[in-house]
């Protein structure tokens, strides 16, 4: 915006409105609900029944598809203000997360959701909202703010440094603590330069059978192995079905 007094430009910055928290509040109101009601579901209680449309069972991740499309293309026909934003953001949350919720059936293409496999549902939600936490928080290590080649240069040696470790983890079995990385680059360092689990493809590939990295992977990850994370994800999206 120019003055008609004086030839001075005057930057007017638009205030975010805590999109992003309304994207993950929304997120997570839908995913502890869809879990209640798929709960009661399982035990036969309440008024909630699957949905069945000619025999065919379709899935709720169906209508986050469609929530997290519509509120796509509404955001990137129309851009709206407040409130419009603030809604689309919140109807993108409730898309993504019963989206999310059925990630493991469509990683196994079969439904799977009360199953061992489909805890993996589980942990990507989680994942998603811790991502959406730092987000909102402001993490952006993606962000140049440097001026010149030199800086340009800098910051694309640490990107490329932080990808690295990033992709280690995920191959030391720990994807979770990986995509944290790409956000937080110290989490994706640690994770990287720690023991792999067993059954990852570091350990495939770097590990012999009955090596002495082996034997101590299998003692730190052993089968069946369960943690205060394992006990939370029971309590939030039930116990698998043996």
């Amino acid at each position: 915006m120019r003055s008609a007094d004086a030839d001075v430009e005057v930057v007017v910055t638009v205030p975010n409105h805590g999109i992003g928290l309304w994207m993950v509040g929304a997120f997570v109101l839908t995913f502890v609900g869809t879990r209640v009601i798929t709960r009661l579901i399982r035990a036969g209680r309440g008024p909630f029944r699957n949905v069945e449309v000619g025999g065919t069972h379709v899935h709720h991740q169906v209508y986050g598809i469609l929530a997290m499309l519509v509120a796509g293309a509404m955001e990137f026909a129309y851009r709206p203000d407040t409130p419009g934003a603030q809604i689309l953001a919140a109807l993108f949350g409730t898309g993504a997360a019963l989206t999310l919720d059925e990630y493991a059936l469509w990683l196994h293409l079969k439904d799977v959701y009360w199953t061992r496999e489909g805890r993996k549902s589980v942990d990507a939600a989680f994942l998603a909202v811790a991502v959406g936490l730092l987000l909102v928080a402001g993490v952006n290590p993606f962000a140049d703010t440097g001026q010149g080649a030199t800086a340009h240069l800098e910051f694309a040696v640490v990107l490329l440094i932080d990808l690295v470790f990033t992709v280690g983890a995920i191959l030391k079995g720990k994807t979770a603590l990986g995509v944290i990385g790409l956000l937080v680059p110290l989490v994706a360092l640690v994770a990287c330069l720690r023991l792999a689990k067993p059954d990852s493809p570091w350990a495939r590939w770097r590990y012999r059978p009955g090596s002495q990295r082996a034997e101590r992977a299998l003692r730190r990850y052993p089968p069946g192995r369960r943690t205060r994370m394992d006990a939370l994800k029971d309590f939030v999206g039930g116990v698998p079905r043996r």
